[in-house]
């Protein structure tokens, strides 16, 4: 299995930056994203999708703080 993170824009339209990382967990992708979300958002990306290789796990979750 290879975890990944979908990054999209405000619209859901798939960005091709930054390149997503491969995670060997679902656990380790989320403490990915936990530390760099705000990175992430400065970069243009509004929301991300948890894929699981091709699956869907769950998403679109937006980037905005609550």
């Amino acid at each position: 299995m290879s975890w990944t993170w979908r990054y999209e824009d405000a619209r859901g339209v798939v960005l091709d930056r930054p390149k997503p990382e491969a995670f060997p967990s679902q656990s380790d992708a989320e403490s990915w994203l936990g530390e760099h979300w705000r990175n992430l958002q400065a970069q243009g990306v509004y929301q991300v999708v948890l894929l699981d290789e091709s699956s869907v796990v769950y998403g679109p979750m937006g980037l905005e703080p609550a």
